[in-house]
């Protein structure tokens, strides 16, 4: 028996789509940009920017969303989300979809200021990115039983006005090439989760707000944007 100094915190843990088990949750990668948005930021493909979230922002994509403290600026942007189901280090791309367990559609929630204000001096941006339930997600498909996500419309709409849309093929890096290029930085393990970037239409959203959005194939969700902090 561990002799711990206190209780350790529970494991967070997401639905798996048709079952009653839940998927413990380690570690939130999540990456910069994966599609064009026609700002002449992607012109040639680089190495994938990574940065992290913490388990403790994952949260289900059902009901109240919390609009955080220190923001003006709070923004939506839909995404694939991959959860591995089995370790790998420097594994090959061709062999990278064996480490996937299933697929979500989550919100990658941003306080844009602080996220522009790192980025103009350089700074990290999990600020902007890491705080408290910043990653609501649906239950998880398992790609056992229902295939891998590599075509499909992605697509995220605010009080009934469509705001982002596009196909999981018009990724600038596939799921494959994104746990490759991933786990030759970080040995992943069975219960990370890899968010895999958003297409064009970020926007701000206001307390109240109603946001609807989902992967074809993957799953949809609705929550609502609570009041301010």
């Amino acid at each position: 028996m561990n002799n711990f100094v206190f209780e350790p915190p529970r494991t967070h843990s997401l639905p798996v789509n048709g079952s009653d088990a839940r998927f413990p949750v380690g570690r939130v990668f999540c990456l910069g940009r994966n599609y064009q948005w026609g700002d002449g930021a992607n012109g040639e493909r680089e190495v994938p920017a990574f940065f992290m979230k913490p388990a403790t922002s994952v949260v289900d994509a059902v009901g109240e969303v919390a609009f955080p403290a220190q923001t003006e600026q709070f923004c939506h942007e839909i995404e694939l989300v991959v959860a591995i189901g089995k370790d790998g280090y420097q594994i090959d791309p061709e062999h990278a979809l064996d480490h996937v367990w299933g697929y979500a559609a989550g919100l990658d929630l941003t306080r844009r200021d602080l996220q522009l204000a790192a980025k103009a001096v350089g700074n990290p941006w999990e600020p902007a990115k890491a705080f408290d339930g910043s990653a609501p997600i649906t239950p998880i498909r398992p790609s056992g039983r229902d295939g891998h996500a590599r075509q499909g419309a992605i697509w995220l709409s605010v009080n009934g006005v469509e705001r982002q849309r596009s196909d999981l093929e018009s990724q600038i890096w596939s799921v494959s090439e994104v746990i490759s290029q991933l786990s030759h930085s970080v040995t992943l393990r069975a219960g990370d989760l890899i968010m895999t970037g958003t297409p064009p239409g970020v926007a701000s959203l206001e307390a109240g707000d109603v946001i609807n959005g989902g992967i074809e194939g993957i799953g949809e969700f609705e929550v609502r944007v609570g009041e301010r902090r």
